[in-house]
């Protein structure tokens, strides 16, 4: 039994059928919940929406709240959950592992982890055949900065201003985003450039990017020049020269920046990056904790799009559809660097999370996923362009297959954030509509829409005009 909307706002659009029915939720009454939360859980765990979401079943693409609501899930635990809540083939697989062997940890030897090891690598250009699993990205990306360190006998490493690399006191001088730092020394060794963002950035063009929607910023370059990327460059080139030594331990960037709002750099602004860092001694680490797995549609890592090759590349989020783990793959040259002395991770690969990892690269590969976030993703982002040109306030669409941005402004020229109770609101207005997104950016003003890669598009046709519904209510509420 479907519950009706308890919603102060009415659409016209209708959410697609689901056939699927949701058990009846028996656990604590929604106030004992949150009494709970205030008493026994710690304050930094905020949660989302002035009624935080009593969430208690889902599949695939949907949610269902502990009074049976159902809803669009476009944020997909950000951007953790790849094939869908609950899949049932990596549902299968799991149980039949959880029965057979949780732990054993990796003293001895277990198929699991060497089928998984060699099904994964396979995905992966040579000379990247080399894995080492963690438990999540922070760690992953911890144990980057760490082989970097070691194998190169240097210090320092370049990052981008806006990154998010992870919370743990090693990456969070990576993390370039003034919500996650904390009055603490941390970041030693860690230098952040400039973010060559081409919608809020100071440079930036109708061409830049590689996605299907450009920015709405004019320019002139002719085909295969680009005066935003050798501008960024410049200021790349100025950081290697005034604010490291003269040989550095690496680089590290996203493909597209994540938690900042799917911002995308431009073209061959990566490639030149690489090859200035290899110059002067340094690895190159991509970041693919939200990129990778074909979420960006034309190919399955996201470090694929730029035309490199990095020595690091560091995966969580959807290598496990949820379940915790993480992974960082390079070439065997660097990783022996890590075996001169001991380092030990004791659930890192273990057998329940390798078969979870090797059930989401089948299930990735049976239903299509990659194609289905280019052709979704694609078809969602022109949809979302619609409303840029329509409303003021929406100043950039942004993103490729399954990786977007929607960036809110007070108005498109001086693309000042619009502010965060306003966002608030349309951002409410879409969660009682039925449908979830996540929110980024510097100023939290953009929207960032990540689903579930199974998503279809009479999903996108309801998501979308759910978003228009909450922007026209905007635009009557300011009025």
């Amino acid at each position: 039994r479907q519950q009706k909307w308890k919603s102060s706002v009415s659409t016209q659009a209708k959410m697609p059928p689901c056939d699927f029915v949701p058990e009846k939720y028996e656990s604590y009454p929604y106030e004992r919940v949150q009494k709970i939360r205030e008493q026994n859980l710690a304050p930094s765990l905020r949660t989302y929406y002035k009624e935080p979401l009593l969430l208690h079943q889902g599949h695939m693409q949907w949610l269902f709240d502990h009074e049976g609501r159902r809803y669009l899930d476009f944020f997909a635990g950000i951007v953790t959950v790849s094939v869908g809540h609950c899949h049932p083939k990596v549902t299968m697989a799991t149980q039949k592992q959880l029965a057979r062997l949780w732990h054993t940890t990796n003293i001895y030897m277990y198929p699991a982890i060497h089928e998984y090891a060699e099904k994964l690598t396979s995905l992966f250009p040579d000379p990247l055949k080399v894995v080492y699993l963690t438990n999540s990205g922070s760690e992953a990306n911890d144990l980057a900065m760490f082989m970097a360190r070691l194998h190169t006998r240097n210090f320092d490493i370049i990052c981008l201003r806006g990154g998010y690399h992870g919370g743990s006191p090693y990456t969070l001088g990576l993390t370039s985003l003034t919500p996650y730092k904390h009055g603490v020394a941390n970041g030693f060794g860690c230098t952040t450039t400039m973010l060559p963002d081409v919608f809020r950035g100071p440079w930036g063009g109708s061409h830049c990017r590689d996605s299907p929607v450009q920015t709405v910023r004019k320019c002139n370059c002719t085909e295969g020049a680009c005066h935003a990327k050798d501008q960024y460059i410049e200021q790349f080139k100025d950081t290697l020269n005034t604010s490291v030594p003269k040989t550095v331990a690496g680089f590290i960037a996203e493909p597209m920046q994540g938690v900042n709002g799917a911002v995308q750099y431009p073209r061959n602004f990566l490639k030149e990056a690489y090859q200035l860092i290899r110059e002067r001694g340094g690895l190159c680490i991509s970041d693919e904790v939200q990129t990778g797995f074909g979420r960006t549609g034309s190919h399955f890592w996201g470090f694929q799009t730029h035309g490199v090759v990095p020595d690091i590349v560091t995966l969580a989020k959807g290598i496990g559809n949820g379940f915790p783990m993480g992974a960082v793959v390079t070439t065997k040259e660097i990783a022996s660097s890590l075996a001169q002395n001991l380092h030990f991770n004791t659930f890192g690969g273990n057998p329940l999370a390798c078969v979870v990892g090797a059930a989401v690269l089948d299930a990735i590969e049976e239903d299509g996923l990659q194609k289905n976030s280019e052709d979704v993703g694609t078809y969602m982002l022109l949809e979302l362009a619609k409303l840029r040109d329509k409303f003021e306030i929406v100043g950039d669409v942004r993103g490729k297959g399954l990786m977007i941005g929607v960036e809110m402004v007070t108005d498109k020229d001086s693309r000042r954030p619009l502010p965060a109770e306003e966002i608030n609101q349309i951002w409410e207005d879409c969660k009682d509509m039925g449908v979830l997104i996540g929110r980024g950016g510097l100023y939290s003003q953009t929207f960032r829409i990540k689903p579930p890669m199974c998503i279809t598009k009479r999903d996108v046709d309801f998501a979308v005009e759910v978003f228009h519904t909450a922007l026209k209510r905007h635009v009557e509420r300011a009025a």
